[in-house]
């Protein structure tokens, strides 16, 4: 359960990163030396973290656990620090880089996404608040960029890490649902449909060595979240038809790390957090009296078991997985 205990705890770990700018792995192109600046510089919102991307969505789960334990004394350093980034004016550095040329497949699809999400979740507390308000042309432009990069995606990425399609239509969704984007809406759902509807009888031939995402599992809950509630449930008999004698079995067993000191191999713990979100949506999708409910929760417990003891530890895994044992706790509720 996210006790306001846990959710301190996850807090604290992603205050401790989401404005550590050292060590950073940029996603940067350098056109000429005057390119060669410092994190801080180009990203004066998103610099810690060590990367991107994960500061994004460190900032997603301080935004979503203030919102639930508004009296926890972490939450009070949440304010600080969100009053302090979501200004005008450094969203609108963050938007001159997405300006940039040599910007145009910055962070695409992952960062896109989570990007979208947090303004989401600014959104769904304040929609005419000053955090809110300040991050809002930047998803606009993101959400701009998935409009015009859809169309031209003729195949979906299949994997188990950034580049994954399906991860970054669900979060979108969530935007495009939440901050009423109905043209992105329909472009998702009409994207997800072109990609995956014809899916079926998945082998899942996973983990990959440096997954953190399940790329049966994830596309799965991407179409939970597009199609009708009767179309998702033929779909997903049809996709994966033999739930009920748990297969295909690698998805039912949580994975094991062996370096977590390596950043790739300790994507691994990610997997498990983000399986546990996935069997817990899917198993909400299904009907009460449908007997593969029982079996998807007891696959999501024994993942999120496997992954949350792991969250912190080594900053390899850090400045990112409490995120994912966020989704995990929240859909397990």
């Amino acid at each position: 359960m996210l006790t306001p205990e846990l959710a301190a705890r996850l807090m604290a770990i992603a205050l401790g990163h989401v404005t550590r700018e050292y060590p950073n792995k940029l996603d940067h192109v350098l056109s000429g030396p005057e390119d060669a600046r410092a994190p801080r510089a180009l990203h004066p919102v998103f610099y810690g973290s060590f990367d991107w991307h994960s500061c994004v969505h460190a900032y997603w789960l301080l935004a979503r656990l203030h919102d639930r334990h508004p009296s926890l004394p972490e939450a009070g350093q949440v304010r600080a620090l969100f009053a302090a980034a979501f200004t005008p004016a450094n969203v609108a550095v963050e938007l001159a880089y997405l300006a940039r040329p040599a910007s145009r497949g910055f962070e695409r699809p992952y960062g896109w996404a989570w990007l979208l999400m947090l303004a989401a979740e600014l959104d769904r507390q304040d929609a005419a608040g000053a955090w809110a308000a300040a991050l809002r042309p930047l998803a606009q432009a993101f959400a701009a960029r998935f409009l015009a990069f859809l169309p031209k995606a003729t195949y979906p990425v299949r994997s188990g890490v950034h580049s994954c399609s399906a991860f970054a239509l669900a979060l979108a969704m969530d935007y495009a649902r939440t901050c009423d984007d109905p043209p992105l809406a329909r472009m998702i759902a009409d994207t997800a449909r072109r990609w995956y509807l014809d899916d079926a009888d998945c082998q899942a031939w996973e983990p990959g060595g440096e997954d953190f995402l399940s790329p049966c599992l994830v596309e799965a809950d991407c179409m939970r979240q597009v199609l009708p509630a009767a179309e998702f449930s033929a779909w997903f008999m049809r996709f994966l038809p033999r739930l009920e004698r748990r297969e295909p079995r690698t998805l039912f067993q949580p994975v094991s790390v062996s370096d977590r000191s390596d950043g790739r191999l300790a994507h691994l713990d990610g997997l498990n957090l983000s399986r546990a979100w996935c069997w817990s949506n899917l198993a909400a999708a299904l009907a009460p009296s449908d007997p593969r409910r029982a079996l998807l929760r007891d696959a999501a417990s024994r993942h999120l078991e496997a992954g949350l003891p792991h969250v912190a530890g080594h900053y390899m895994g850090e400045h990112w997985l409490a995120t994912f044992a966020l989704l995990a706790l929240q859909a397990a509720e």
